[in-house]
């Protein structure tokens, strides 16, 4: 049998069935039907199907994985998503990675994301870092801030939006 008829085959054999297990897993049909074409291009891609001894076990382990890529690449679409309101009403900004738990690979994780995040807090310039520190890290309000430079509320204002659109664009490219 050759490579093309083997994966004909497959796809009439487990590709109702592959799909319906993907759609079950995630939000949208698009989604389903995105990772099911990811799946039988990966399975083409491969030079040699032979070595497969089981098939059907190997095409879920591949859509199992390319879910859990995809729920990986959805991101926020701005700070303001990742915070959450307490019970005064305040914002807050969780920790990358909070985990119920904690091992050598999270910590490692939780480190990268850390120094990564303040490496790009560094490329902003002093105003706009000073701003969106001592506005989210030292939760001083944007009128202290204000108050504290004897700059106009207005381009502290302005400084905080530059730091978070730059903060947006690191988010987006991590």
């Amino acid at each position: 049998m050759t490579k093309q008829q083997r994966i004909l085959q497959a796809v009439q054999n487990y590709g109702g069935q592959l799909f319906s297990f993907i759609r079950s897993r995630v939000k949208t049909t698009e989604d389903a039907e995105d990772i099911l074409q990811d799946v039988w291009y990966q399975l083409s891609s491969l030079i040699d199907i032979e070595p497969i001894e089981q098939l059907s076990s190997w095409l879920y382990r591949v859509s199992r994985n390319r879910i859990v890529d995809k729920q990986r690449k959805l991101k926020p679409q701005s700070l303001e998503e990742l915070a959450y309101e307490d019970e005064d009403g305040e914002m807050n900004y969780p920790e990358a990675l909070l985990a119920e738990y904690s091992n050598p690979e999270t910590e490692f994780e939780r480190a990268f994301i850390r120094d990564r995040f303040f490496a790009a807090l560094n490329e902003l310039p002093e105003k706009q870092r000073d701003v969106f520190i001592w506005n989210e890290l030292e939760d001083m309000t944007l009128q202290e801030i204000a108050d504290k430079t004897g700059d106009n509320i207005k381009t502290i204002i302005s400084r905080k939006r530059y730091a978070v659109a730059h903060l947006q664009e690191w988010l987006q490219n991590m």
